[in-house]
């Protein structure tokens, strides 16, 4: 039997997903596959693999926030104040 950690590392093994895409495959609430990925962030370190994530962005004006460390989406964008964002995507590479 797999871990949830262990279903969400297949999942996103060369296949980038949001959260919101985790959570419908696995039937987790999005804020459980956050805090997952947290730790599957360090413990695919260790085997020298690499949590990917490819930033949020403004749908609205086109800013990355290329800079943010959180994995959960921002609520605003700092430049045109739109609340219109892409999810990250994640991926383990």
């Amino acid at each position: 039997m797999k871990t949830i950690r262990q279903e969400i590392i297949e999942l996103i093994e060369d296949n980038p997903m949001t959260a919101k895409d985790i959570s419908q495959s696995l039937g987790l609430e999005e804020k459980q596959v956050t805090e997952h990925l947290e730790h599957i962030r360090q413990s695919v370190k260790k085997q020298g693999k690499k949590l990917v994530i490819t930033p949020p962005k403004c749908l609205s004006c086109g800013f990355v926030f290329s800079k943010r460390d959180k994995l959960t989406p921002p609520g605003r964008c700092p430049e045109c104040r739109s609340s219109h964002i892409q999810d990250p995507e994640f991926a383990i590479k």
